[in-house]
């Protein structure tokens, strides 16, 4: 019910489920009481927004056909829950709704590694992230990505054409395959791999949803990889939230001449990410951080490249972006 009444990532809503559980806060939502360590206006806010969400919503109709059988909503402690989702804190998912062989989504944090980059990629972009995927996927890692047109595509592909498994993590409902141009890869995707959405069924994917998955994207991986991506793409923000998760970060180098390249550059000239050519680059950095899951977050894993000053830097300038 929380994943249809309240968006993705709200830290209000975090807060009172790690303090009260989900029944007490469904409860709490619906009455004029005092709500633990929230100030009372902005509990007032947060009633508002779910009003807002649920005006219309016949929840005897809708939960039924929601918990139908054909999807599997996990939540926290559910045995195929991410365990990388924890370092999320207050702005853990409540729930994952998911479809396929979600036991991939319980494989350690060191076995599951993010490909994001620009939906407008070259042909290079696209030859390297397919031999990066390709070569870790055949180390049997899991491909995690945004099902997106572009660099994510090809990282979804290439994992399945080398038999390996991927991970497809959706921003708008489970049941919608979005982009529509990419329906036959996500339905692959959904045949032999897995994928998931904190959405519900028939939930449209927005700016604000986009921006959310973001979070999850980094935090179900050991490391982030970037081939491709403008100075202002949104892999970008998923590279700021791996860097605040203390996960690694990777980034491959381009053609100076072009713009796909730029925000892989701007990752490596600032430090702040690993300089990656090729699978064995990828899989090294992977090892590195093969301990992530276990570290505090925000904390930097020895023989990372990044020191505590330059992770700061990147929790800095993902408060700007967001």
């Amino acid at each position: 019910m929380l994943s249809i009444v309240a968006e993705p990532g709200d830290a209000k809503v975090g807060r009172l489920l790690n303090r009260i559980g989900g029944a007490e806060t469904i409860r709490l939502l619906d009455t004029d009481e005092l709500m633990p360590e929230l100030r009372r206006e902005d509990a007032e806010v947060l009633r508002h927004r779910v009003r807002l969400a649920s005006e219309g919503a016949d929840f005897d109709e809708l939960m039924p056909r929601l918990l139908d059988g054909r999807y599997a909503p996990l939540i926290p402690g559910d045995r195929g829950w991410p365990a990388g989702l924890a370092d999320l804190g207050e702005r853990a998912p409540y729930v994952l709704w998911a479809e396929g062989a979600t036991s991939l989504l319980s494989r350690p944090v060191s076995d599951l590694v993010t490909i994001t980059g620009s939906r407008a990629s070259t042909s290079y972009g696209n030859l390297v992230t397919g031999e990066i995927a390709a070569g870790l996927a055949e180390e049997d890692k899991v491909v995690v990505a945004g099902g997106a047109y572009g660099i994510e595509a090809a990282a979804h592909r290439a994992a399945l054409g080398a038999g390996g498994s991927t991970i497809g993590v959706l921003a708008g409902g489970i049941d919608l395959n979005y982009p529509r141009g990419n329906t036959e890869l996500l339905d692959t995707i959904r045949a032999v791999g897995a994928v998931v959405s904190e959405q519900p069924p028939g939930a449209v994917p927005t700016r604000s949803r986009f921006l959310a998955r973001s979070r999850v994207l980094a935090a179900l991986s050991a490391v982030t990889i970037v081939p491709e991506a403008g100075a202002r793409s949104g892999a970008l923000v998923t590279t700021e939230h791996a860097l605040r998760l203390g996960r690694g970060v990777g980034a491959v180098p381009g053609p100076v001449t072009s713009a796909a390249s730029t925000g892989p550059h701007l990752l490596i000239q600032d430090q702040r990410a690993t300089l990656i050519t090729s699978a064995p680059d990828a899989q090294a950095l992977m090892d590195r951080h093969s301990e992530s899951q276990s570290r505090p977050v925000g904390r930097t894993a020895p023989g990372s490249s990044l020191d505590p000053e330059q992770a700061q830097a990147g929790r800095d300038e993902l408060d700007r972006r967001l």
